[in-house]
């Protein structure tokens, strides 16, 4: 009798911990439009990232941003140390979409977990910005260029939206930023562009 129950907490132990494995796996969202730098690692084009390859979805950090939020230097990972590679500036040779300025673009965002939605937020960084260093809010403009309010809603397993790009010229880096309603965190994700 004792080694059948012994085996039942055991056989209970071990699926509640494959259980909880997977559903911190299976968790959260990035943006694929324009490309993230979490998506270039996920789909191969970016190598030596890392655990994102296998994580696109999983760049979460505290929310608040700018006031709050992850440190200088490790916004584009989340503030998440194990995500550190997406704040690896590269030597400034990320990959790039080609974005037109003052053009109207379509944001997409893909979920594997779809979590009530206060907004997403889109910031840019300033003419003249290095992209040879790890960014900082220094290097962004301070106020996001599109701001979509999503009134607590949950958002389907694809979301797009369209916003006006900034006046630009040259080599950029949009900061997406879904600020999850009802909890502390937000996700976090950095696309280099080329206007």
């Amino acid at each position: 009798m004792r080694k059948k129950i012994g085996a039942a907490v055991v056989g209970l132990a071990v699926a509640g911990t494959t259980l909880l494995a997977t559903g911190s796996a299976s968790s959260h969202g990035y943006t694929d439009s324009p490309i993230s730098r979490q998506k270039l690692c996920a789909n191969g084009t970016v190598t030596n990232c890392g655990n994102i390859q296998w994580e696109p979805q999983s760049v979460e950090g505290p929310k608040g941003f700018p006031a709050a939020g992850p440190a200088n230097g490790q916004i584009c990972a989340g503030g998440n140390g194990q995500f550190a590679q997406l704040d690896n500036p590269r030597g400034g040779a990320w990959p790039t979409t080609k974005v037109n300025s003052g053009q109207s673009y379509s944001f997409r965002w893909q979920f594997t977990a779809r979590h009530r939605t206060t907004d997403f937020k889109y910031y840019i960084t300033k003419n003249g910005w290095n992209p040879s260093n790890p960014l900082t809010r220094a290097d962004l403009d301070p106020q996001p260029f599109l701001t979509i309010p999503y009134g607590g809603q949950q958002p389907p397993a694809t979301l797009s939206h369209s916003g006006n790009l900034p006046a630009k010229s040259g080599r950029h880096l949009i900061l997406a930023v879904w600020t999850v309603h009802d909890t502390a965190n937000a996700f976090y994700a950095c696309s280099d562009v080329q206007f």
